[in-house]
């Protein structure tokens, strides 16, 4: 029953994924692409990358920020699942509604709307701050710096990730059984000794493949970064993995190299999704 879906994962996922590997031990440029046969280099790719200082900083520029956005997503996800649990019908169909604009915005489209807000002469932000809090921002620029680039990045990519986290947790929260809580709540136990003793041992799977998910689709960001250095942040600052990766093999014409990029960067999130869900399993177990 599983062969036609291991099928479609062969050749979908699997058979690119070879082609990878391959470009990855070869020197493969645009000479390539027009058919001239690549050059076979072995590990030399993985060699210059792992010794490259840029490589790391972008590496470690997006490990930071990936970190940031799922620590962010989780909690805010997790607030509104358990506030969105305690509301009366018509306010959940609501805040329910709400989350799925923005969850199905397309990324290009919500980096467009929020770069208008936080747009330099006449977003609605630089408005707000200056005239509610008093603070000098007229005129502010928020993507010069990357600590500000990024702090909008996040803004962006947190606001769309939420809504995905809080119906997630919101359909394990329904599975709770009513007499466990009712127990609870007779037992005396307050809000947050229900959070940590009772929500999350149900929901530690849930919690698990939730934040799995999250730091992959954070640190393969790409769309929302990407445009919002063209909104006027500096490239050399301001990369990711994602980017950075566009750039080496499209920009550069270096796909052997940014072959190489990306397959590092799919064992290290293989490696990770596998050691925390199997500890976590453990544990349910």
């Amino acid at each position: 029953m599983l062969s036609p879906a291991i099928t479609v994962l062969a050749v979908i996922i699997g058979w690119p994924l070879i082609n990878l590997v391959v470009m990855s031990t070869q020197e493969y440029g645009r000479a390539q692409v027009f058919g001239a046969p690549p050059e076979f280099v072995g590990l030399e790719n993985f060699a210059y990358i792992l010794q490259d200082d840029k490589f790391w900083g972008v590496f470690n520029r997006s490990i930071a920020f990936a970190a940031v956005n799922v620590i962010a997503t989780m909690v805010l996800g997790t607030v509104v699942a358990l506030a969105m649990f305690q509301m009366q019908k018509g306010w959940r169909l609501l805040v329910q509604a709400g989350l799925l604009v923005a969850w199905a915005m397309p990324q290009l489209t919500a980096v467009i709307v929020w770069g208008w807000m936080f747009n330099t002469e006449y977003g609605v932000i630089n408005y707000a701050l200056t005239e509610f809090l008093g603070l000098e921002y007229l005129g502010h620029s928020w993507f010069s710096e990357p600590l500000s680039f990024f702090a909008v990045a996040t803004v962006i990519i947190t606001w769309q990730s939420v809504p995905f986290v809080a119906f997630t947790l919101y359909a394990g929260l329904t599975q709770i059984p009513n007499e466990v809580r009712e127990a609870a709540m007779i037992d005396g136990a307050n809000s947050v000794q229900r959070f940590r003793n009772l929500i999350v041992p149900y929901l530690r799977p849930v919690f698990a493949i939730v934040i799995t998910l999250q730091i992959i689709w954070d640190l393969r960001v790409f769309t929302q970064i990407y445009a919002l250095q063209g909104l006027g942040g500096l490239r050399e600052e301001t990369n990711t993995l994602g980017v950075y990766i566009y750039q080496v093999s499209l920009g550069s014409g270096n796909y052997g190299m940014g072959g190489a990029i990306s397959l590092v960067m799919v064992v290290m999130m293989s490696t990770f999704a596998f050691y925390y869900v199997r500890r976590t399993l453990k544990e349910v177990d």
